[in-house]
């Protein structure tokens, strides 16, 4: 919008006291005054200058604010790179693009863990080799669309009892190019077709369901010289059925017998790099949770450290006794009562 004040600047009448001057600021005001204001813009864009004179301001006698523009910039190669802005001529010809692509990845949870090398299978739209990406049948000369007369657009207009509606749109005969051609047998006119390619997929360590992968110009083909787009990669992780991960934690139970949370002992526990031993204290309370560091999921974020094991204890009690281990229970219960009793006076 810069160069659009600075352009006003130089054809204000006090400025610029060559005929017309005036009359032709007037027109690139009020065509600033709806570039700039995005309500207005959005009027015009819906119903064209009706919208503008329902809003209370005219256009002029130019009645196209894009068009003010492009006649005072014809001779430095016209709006085409306005084309955003909804009026440039043939702006359906800069390059376009290409689109995102996606794919869903599944890792069991060992892969998700550590990381994993994977090759994976996509397919996408690439330019197509018969054509150069043209769209066109070799050999044919592009020409100007009929249909919108190479503006790229047409007006649709309806009449209400409140005015004439108008409407651009994108000719759909040349699709916003402005030029008409003979399509290339192969791709059909659209310039890409579709095929499949293997490409390698490094999986960072640390990722889970949910995770997305950026891989870079892997998706489809632009338009017209455009660059293309990119691939996503979307994971999904099967759980592990006795690991179950909590963040960079991982959650498992161990079962513990009443004599050995009694008694203390070393248990093996199953972690995501093998069997490890797992000391449980003597007097371990059930419920209590154990750690065990840096056996969990490394952190995506190199600055933090791998994740814990935490491992909580389930104290089995048995429901039957045999007679030898009922008097010893009944036992260790009249020691237990003599030193609480004891300790008491």
């Amino acid at each position: 919008m810069n160069a659009y004040r600075k352009l006003a600047r130089t054809n204000h009448p006090d400025v610029n006291k060559e005929p017309g001057a005036e009359k032709k600021f007037k027109e690139i005001s009020n065509a600033y005054e709806v570039l700039s204001d995005d309500e207005k813009r959005s009027l015009y864009d819906k119903y064209g200058e009706a919208g503008l004179k329902g809003a209370g301001m005219g256009m002029g006698d130019s009645g196209n604010p894009f068009d003010i523009f492009e006649s005072i910039f014809e001779g430095m190669g016209g709006m085409g790179g306005m084309g955003g802005m909804g009026g440039g001529r043939a702006a359906g010809n800069r390059p376009l693009q290409g689109e995102d692509e996606s794919y869903n990845l599944i890792l069991d949870f060992k892969e998700a863990v550590f990381g994993v090398d994977k090759e994976i299978e996509i397919t996408r739209l690439e330019s197509c080799n018969t054509c150069d990406g043209s769209g066109a049948k070799p050999g044919t000369k592009s020409t100007k669309c009929s249909t919108c007369g190479g503006q790229g657009q047409v007006v649709s207009s309806t009449r209400t009892p409140l005015g004439v509606f108008q409407q651009v749109m994108t000719c759909s005969v040349c699709g916003g190019s402005g030029e008409s051609s003979t399509p290339c047998s192969t791709c059909g006119g659209d310039g890409r077709v579709r095929r499949t390619k293997r490409i390698s997929l490094k999986v960072p360590a640390g990722v889970d369901s949910g995770s997305r992968l950026r891989v870079r110009s892997e998706g489809n083909a632009g338009r017209r010289g455009g660059g293309p787009g990119d691939l996503y990669v979307f994971i999904d992780v099967i759980p592990d059925p006795v690991l179950k991960r909590d963040g960079t934690n991982i959650l498992y139970t161990s079962k513990v017998s009443y004599v050995d949370a009694i008694l203390g002992t070393t248990i093996k526990v199953p972690t995501v790099d093998g069997m490890v031993d797992l000391k449980i204290p003597a007097g371990t309370q059930p419920g209590t949770t154990l750690v065990m560091a840096k056996k969990g999921v490394p952190s995506l974020d190199k600055r933090y450290p791998r994740g814990d094991q935490l491992v909580r204890v389930q104290v089995e009690i048995p429901k039957r006794l045999s007679r030898e281990e009922r008097e010893l229970i009944e036992e260790l219960a009249d020691l237990s009562k003599a030193k609480t009793a004891n300790s008491r006076r």
